[in-house]
């Protein structure tokens, strides 16, 4: 809540401010209580309910509904100091004689002693935002979600014929707050009571459901991709180092951390051979740390407009700090800005995205912890590399001899086969130079060519899917072994 923030707009003298916000009761709370803290009286419209002067005892009706220039009027004559909080005004600004009238209350002289606020769910349109204050609620923080899950808990239990029962320490208590970032307070609270009522328990079992929730919410969106996060640590065979990494900054984002002295983690890069793993590191982090799975693809932001990929880029961030806490996954972020250190190739295009993006890297102060994936080093631009962007980079090499048994032991696994029943020290040297994803190939078609020949997979099978197989460090040995050598001493090995 920030109504001291709103006081000190309303003290300035500012005639008109828009509040645009999805969440419009907390919006409404906000201005109730910097309209109390200066003792103004307050004033509220709706094409439903007209203008009404709110009391604490009643409301009174001065203007009927469906009124909006008469109520605009009312506004532009008020000889005293007040708030008058006016709701959806932007759905009448096709009519020119609302938007006159919203001009000549800018305009009016300084001796106006009252100040209006618009209260918007969807957007001004721009002939009226430039003539607005802007003022950003945010979303609910910690205390304030807080405060909705003890609330809403409260609730249940006085209004339940069910005993309702809570069995969260305090690590998963502050765990299931954090997940309803991202959610206004009134989807928070239907969040919780569903997933109360669901079995008359609340409990860490509901965090999935608290997930999916913000994961049904992004998808209406548009701009980022939710991913199902469905993997463990263990999915994935090697990357010990990257993983005793991400183990130690676990608890990160935990307020404990933050008592600790410690800053939330920001995020790494992944740099190495295509199918080594990188990408699935962003799912288990995401499942590991219990934050849902953005995935950006920078490919689909550029828009044939000036200054429209731009916003795009924007406004994808922002979605992606509206469901903070959460992992946002930019695969292949050489491939969206190759072009940034040559401003000519796209007239300054990826230059001015590349921009944008480093420097909300370097200014968010949101519980996001970005993953960022690459496999042409050369394409890089350096700033990205510099120091204070990411947390760490990382080289995620081929995997070794030992790893690759461990892979094949995943993925037999992964397949209803008993690794056991096969030569996991002979499938790993016949498979010395394949990436983890050439290593599952070989599995799936050693499968394919026993169930064509209606018998059951052996070692056989899938050694003669490894000789068939023409791995990408052979195909592309000279590109492989540059990028090995440049991240020899410059990244941190990820086994």
């Amino acid at each position: 809540m920030k109504p001291d923030a709103l006081k000190l707009l309303i003290e300035s003298g500012n005639p008109v401010i828009s509040l645009e916000t999805a969440d419009e009761l907390r919006g409404e709370r906000v201005v109730r209580a910097a309209a109390e803290q200066l003792g103004l009286p307050l004033f509220e419209w709706s094409v439903t309910d007209g203008l009404r002067k709110m009391t604490p005892q009643l409301s009174q009706h001065l203007v009927p509904p469906n009124k909006v220039v008469q109520a605009l009027t009312y506004v532009k004559d008020a000889k005293d100091p007040a708030v008058f909080l006016f709701k959806d005004v932007g759905a009448h600004c096709k009519d020119p004689q609302v938007v006159r009238i919203l001009r000549d209350l800018y305009y009016k002289p300084d001796s106006r002693v009252w100040t209006l606020v618009l209260l918007e769910g969807i957007g001004l349109p721009p002939e009226v935002r430039r003539l607005t204050v802007p003022f950003d609620i945010g979303w609910p923080d910690y205390a304030e979600l807080d405060e909705v899950v003890r609330q809403t808990f409260t609730n249940a239990r006085l209004r339940s014929l069910r005993k309702i029962e809570a069995h969260l320490n305090k690590r998963q208590f502050e765990q299931l707050v954090q997940s309803l970032r991202g959610l206004t307070t009134e989807e928070a609270a239907r969040v919780v009571s569903a997933a109360i009522h669901d079995d008359d328990v609340l409990d860490a079992a509901d965090l999935p459901k608290i997930i999916d929730a913000k994961r049904n919410r992004l998808g209406t969106l548009g701009c980022l991709e939710t991913i199902i996060a469905d993997f463990n640590p263990e999915d994935i065979g090697g990357l010990h180092n990257l993983k005793r990494w991400l183990g130690l900054r676990r608890g990160g984002f935990s307020t404990k951390a933050r008592e600790f002295g410690l800053d939330p983690p920001r995020g790494i890069l992944l740099l190495g051979v295509q199918g080594c793993g990188k990408s699935l590191c962003a799912k288990v982090v995401a499942a590991g740390w219990n934050m849902p799975l953005l995935r950006m693809d920078p490919g689909v932001m550029y828009q044939k407009f000036v200054g429209e990929s731009e916003a795009r880029l924007r406004e994808a961030l922002g979605q992606a700090e509206s469901m903070a806490p959460a992992v946002l996954w930019i695969d292949e972020i050489e491939k969206a800005f190759a072009s940034a250190h040559s401003p000519s190739a796209d007239g300054g295009l990826s230059q001015r995205m590349f921009g944008t993006l480093l420097s909300w890297m370097q200014d968010h102060r949101h519980p996001i912890f970005l993953i960022a994936t690459a496999n042409n080093i050369s394409q890089l631009p350096p700033e990205l590399m510099r120091k204070g962007r990411f947390d760490e980079v990382f080289f995620v090499d081929l995997p070794s001899d030992q790893d690759r048994r461990g892979i094949f032991s995943i993925h037999l696994e992964r397949r209803r086969r008993d690794p056991a029943q096969f030569d996991l020290t002979a499938l790993a040297a016949a498979a010395e130079g394949f990436t983890g994803a050439e290593i599952e190939e070989a599995v799936v078609t050693g499968l394919y060519a026993a169930f064509s020949n209606n018998a059951d997979c052996g070692t056989e099978h899938v050694l003669e899917a490894i000789r068939q197989t023409q791995p990408l460090s052979v195909l592309m040995h000279e590109d492989v072994q540059q990028l090995r050598t440049w991240a020899q001493g410059r990244c941190v090995p990820a086994d």
